[in-house]
């Protein structure tokens, strides 16, 4: 990075404030959000939205070129019997899968997501963390999940978690960056409201919740917490961010639970791949699982859909 990007993020405005948050408050906020009843014409419609929104996942040691080819054909087309079934969002692999995932999607308008920045635990120089950004997106990534340095963080070390996103989002150059907190390390809510409104002023395309590899993962109340930072910072500087709740939802009935707690928080506007994804591995089969009940008042075995 060249001396003037250095010197334009150190002169980026960095939040001080902390925004306290009602824990009671959000927590009753997403119970009366949860007890919504869903009509069934509309529910068929959440669960196609679903589908499009999914950033379909595989982040294993045990990953190979064939795994990931296979979960590529997948994210193209998830049921072969209804062609109205959308795709999915995104695949999203680690860096040195980038190129099989790339080639295997091809022309489908499926985006390559990676994992960067030493996920999942951070724990890297720096200098290490800008070139696995800058190897992903070389090889052709359209977007970049970091981690955060949860220990800068927690110790108060602001400047510095504020000053490493935005010197990943450089190094992302046209590729959005989505910004992962860690909430379940960071703990209080208030913590995950300061987390979001920084990681958002640093430049964030995306904030998201968690890694997947601890728990607890993606929760109802957390995602509420960031879903009403994004608001805030919506309404403070006019430009919208995207939001990635990731890691435990498995389920429609869950999935169409953070649909309504999106709605209700940020409108219409966000329903929609561009500005909400599901990290998730599973999900996919259970979607499809319920749109056939809608279909036909009868599930199909888990042993017609793929496990991938």
């Amino acid at each position: 990075m060249g001396r003037s990007a250095q010197e334009r993020l150190l002169k980026s405005p960095l939040p001080d404030y902390i925004t306290r948050v009602d824990q009671v408050g959000v927590e009753e906020r997403v119970a009366r959000l949860c007890s919504r009843s869903i009509k069934k014409s509309s529910k068929i419609q959440a669960l196609k939205l679903i589908l499009s929104q999914i950033d379909l996942t595989t982040l294993e040691g045990q990953d190979t070129p064939g795994k990931v080819g296979q979960l590529c054909q997948k994210a193209m087309r998830l049921h072969g019997a209804w062609p109205d079934i959308p795709h999915v969002a995104a695949v999203c692999v680690y860096p040195m899968m980038v190129t099989v995932a790339k080639k295997a999607l091809g022309e489908s308008g499926i985006n390559v997501a990676s994992v960067a920045t030493a996920f999942p635990s951070g724990m890297a120089p720096m200098h290490i963390k800008l070139d696995e950004i800058k190897m992903a997106v070389g090889e052709g990534a359209d977007e970049i999940d970091m981690v955060i340095s949860r220990g800068n963080f927690l110790q108060g070390e602001y400047r510095a978690v504020f000053d490493e996103i935005a010197m990943c989002k450089e190094a992302c150059g046209n590729a959005h960056l989505k910004v992962i907190l860690e909430t379940g390390e960071l703990g209080a809510l208030d913590r995950v409201r300061h987390a979001s409104t920084l990681a958002m002023h640093a430049g964030a395309d995306f904030i998201k919740t968690s890694t997947g590899k601890i728990q607890p993962a993606a929760t109802l109340p957390v995602t509420l917490v960031m879903l009403q930072a994004i608001r805030d910072y919506f309404y403070e500087t006019g430009r919208m961010v995207g939001m990635k709740p990731a890691g435990g939802i498995s389920k429609a009935k869950l999935a169409i639970q953070y649909l309504v707690m999106l709605r209700e928080t940020l409108g219409d506007a966000w329903l929609c791949p561009d500005w909400f994804r599901f990290g998730a591995s599973s999900l996919a089969n259970d979607v499809l699982m319920q749109i056939q009940k809608q279909h036909t008042g009868i599930y199909q075995s888990e042993d017609y859909f793929s496990k991938d």
